[in-house]
């Protein structure tokens, strides 16, 4: 009895902790999609919806070469050619440069 009761118990601990990654990978895919959709509004017209660039360099790969904070310091700030986006701030920057540091 004691056996099953313990078995129970762990069973019942792996269904509730596997229910709550559900919710923090939902979070997670929702900020991506915000970051994206930041992207497609701010930047996609230069450095083109694929980032393959379109006319701005690409942004291919940007996250193995910058890190988020890298990310944020270019886009508040320019680089180059690009100009400062200032008009991108708070969430929509955060948003932004997480899923920029994950492509």
């Amino acid at each position: 009895m004691k056996k099953g009761m313990i078995a129970l118990f762990f069973g019942m601990v792996l269904v509730l902790g596997a229910c709550g990654n559900a919710d923090d990978i939902r979070n997670a895919d929702e900020d991506l999609e915000a970051g994206e959709q930041v992207f497609r509004n701010n930047c996609a017209s230069c450095h083109g919806a694929d980032l393959s660039g379109n006319g701005g360099p690409s942004l291919v790969d940007v996250g193995s070469k910058y890190s988020q904070e890298e990310i944020a310091d270019i886009v508040q700030n320019g680089i180059g050619g690009m100009q400062p986006q200032q008009h991108v701030e708070g969430e929509d920057l955060e948003e932004l440069t997480s899923w920029l540091s994950k492509q």
